[in-house]
């Protein structure tokens, strides 16, 4: 007895395809991610250092390390299966600041640097320098918040995380907008494997903030819910030094909360006519946007301590990189980072790691490729440490 066929509808077919596509990448990014992490801990490990690079960066010498650890402030070294000295973790690098009092940690009355790494157009190195940032201000001591304002959750899956498998809408702060009182900023924000690094993370939920601060501003007709970000920063600010944002590349609701909860501002530019013509449309439309929100709401225009446009993607062996950068300095002179952030294969290959350049026990490439791409990278956070200090009337004149 024959049988009629089944159809099935074109747009049964789009959903079971995309589903099954959907299952198979998050088939990848378990993968990835557990071999990321340690298997026995199920976390990532943060980065250990030898005698030489712990004593650099608590500021004194290897030998000071070890008499300090001869007459008991700090512990007995012991020895890994090699015969060298077991190298120190950052937790134990901050116990040896405490212990010869150089911590680089602010002032009361020093105010926490707030940063927004900011730009629409994607593919520019965004969530690239914002993670080595933070890497790099934990790393020399500061206590530091990363916030993922980004619904892609690129930096959030570079902690460890499957951003819409691990992690639910209460967990960002999609979860903070609908319920302030209940959740309160605290309860949402993670320890991450960088001690002295603290995270709230994104996910995909994170993009109907973007609908629902429209909404709730045309219900309200007020402009209030624009300060979400910056006074759930002000509920907890006082427990850190340095505060990196993360937001969308794109200047929607999101972004603008960034940039009103800003005091400092770092714009990653590659050398491309096409995205310097981004980024001077992005200073504008932002500059437009903060002066409609003052005009029309009474709101005072946020005050930045620092910009600071860092030329990013850079390959210093292209002539026309060479001359557009040459531009860019001429055309924004002091608020151009002298140092660049080059493409690296080493920033690739660790990305694939689920990893920083900053987290890699060694080269992935080269040596050469390797130590190259740090000296770069050390460079452009290192000019933002100094933006950083620069602010802080505690540490005027203090060298880095």
């Amino acid at each position: 007895m024959a049988t009629d066929p089944i159809v099935v509808a074109p747009d049964d077919l789009i959903e079971e395809s995309l589903d099954v596509l959907h299952r198979k990448a998050l088939t990848i990014l378990k993968r990835i991610r557990d071999s990321a992490v340690d298997p026995e801990t199920g976390q990532k490990k943060g980065p250990t250092f030898p005698i030489s690079k712990a004593a650099a960066l608590v500021g004194r010498t290897a030998s000071a390390i070890r008499e300090a650890e001869r007459d008991g402030r700090l512990p007995e070294r012991g020895r890994a299966a090699n015969g060298h000295r077991i190298q120190y973790t950052l937790e134990e690098l901050d116990h040896m600041r405490e212990v010869f009092g150089t911590r680089p940690w602010r002032e009361q009355t020093d105010v926490p640097a707030i940063i927004s790494v900011c730009n629409f157009k994607g593919g520019v190195g965004k969530s690239t320098i914002a993670l080595h940032l933070a890497q790099h201000f934990a790393i020399k001591g500061y206590r530091v918040l990363f916030i993922d304002c980004d619904s892609q959750a690129s930096s959030t899956m570079m902690f460890g995380y499957r951003p819409d498998v691990d992690l639910g809408e209460d967990d960002t702060l999609y979860g903070h907008f609908h319920n302030p009182e209940l959740l309160g900023l605290r309860k949402i924000i993670r320890k991450t494997h960088f001690h002295g690094l603290d995270l709230i993370p994104a996910n995909l939920r994170l993009y109907n903030l973007e609908y629902e601060i429209a909404g709730y501003m045309a219900r309200n007709q007020n402009m209030d819910i624009i300060d979400l970000i910056a006074d759930a920063i002000d509920s907890v600010v006082e427990d850190y030094d340095i505060v990196i944002m993360d937001p969308p590349p794109a200047l929607g609701m999101v972004s603008m909360a960034v940039l009103q909860a800003a005091n400092s501002m770092v714009i990653p530019v590659p050398p491309s006519l096409v995205d310097f013509a981004s980024t001077v449309s992005f200073i504008d439309m932002a500059k437009t946007t903060m002066k409609q929100l003052e005009q029309l709401a009474g709101r005072g225009r946020p005050a930045y301590n620092f910009i600071r446009l860092v030329g990013s993607r850079v390959d210093d062996s292209k002539s026309m990189h060479r001359e557009i950068l040459s531009m860019m300095r001429q055309v924004f002179g002091g608020s151009m980072a002298s140092a660049v952030m080059v493409t690296s294969a080493e920033i690739d290959n660790a990305s694939s790691r689920m990893k920083t350049v900053f987290e890699l026990e060694k080269p992935v490439t080269s040596h050469e490729v390797y130590n190259r791409c740090m000296k770069h990278l050390n460079e452009v956070c290192q000019s933002i440490e100094v933006d950083v200090l620069r602010t802080w009337a505690s540490k005027a004149g203090e060298r880095i």
